[in-house]
């Protein structure tokens, strides 16, 4: 299974986000040992003091496809979850400066949230969902997935030229401005849609 993840899909993430404006989606990769299901607690990793998140709407690949088109690509997945993309910030910030990868920043155990998986046919628009993150009953995140730079069609066709994706491969379609500092001892409430998909907490 793979973990594809995209950086600054959102307008006000982009100036954020550490690969700036693109013409294409900028994807990275995250490890199956990255997630994080059924709202089980996040602990605070020993290696970083600024684990940072945001909420991200993650669709799951239902079909085997390659070069798939985009006017074809909603044939490619089934269902939507709500995630959370977290980031060892001061690790990234270390490893960029040092001209180095920064996979182990993005793609360390637990670094992937995701909710359990609902059918897109109980949505209205898979183009219109809007989602919010909540810390300790306090909104302090929200976006609509039509204010992404980049569709989920356009994500698949874009990836598919590279990967083929498989059935259960997942899709994180990124996050939008103002990211969360996990803190120890608080409650994370994600929605989708006023659906309440994420319910954990920070230890």
């Amino acid at each position: 299974m793979k973990i594809i993840c995209v950086e600054a899909n959102y307008a006000e993430s982009v100036n954020s986000g550490s690969c700036g404006e693109s013409r294409e989606p900028v994807v990275f990769m995250k490890t199956d040992s990255s997630l994080l299901k059924g709202n089980k607690p996040f602990y605070l990793p020993y290696f970083s003091k600024e684990i940072v998140g945001g909420a991200s709407v993650v669709y799951r690949i239902s079909r085997l496809g390659k070069n798939i088109q985009e006017k074809f690509a909603h044939r490619y997945y089934d269902a939507v979850a709500l995630g959370m993309d977290l980031t060892a910030v001061d690790l990234q910030k270390q490893l960029m400066s040092e001209g180095k990868p920064w996979e182990i920043s993005k793609a360390f155990d637990g670094s992937a949230v995701v909710s359990d998986f609902v059918s897109l046919d109980e949505f209205g628009s898979k183009d219109d969902m809007n989602f919010s993150l909540e810390v300790d009953g306090v909104e302090v995140q929200a976006g609509n997935v039509k204010d992404a730079a980049f569709s989920v069609d356009r994500i698949i066709a874009y990836v598919s030229r590279f990967f083929t994706l498989k059935i259960g491969d997942l899709i994180y379609t990124g996050t939008p401005k103002d990211s969360v500092v996990l803190t120890k001892d608080t409650k994370i409430v994600g929605k989708l849609d006023g659906r309440k998909l994420l319910d954990f907490n920070v230890k």
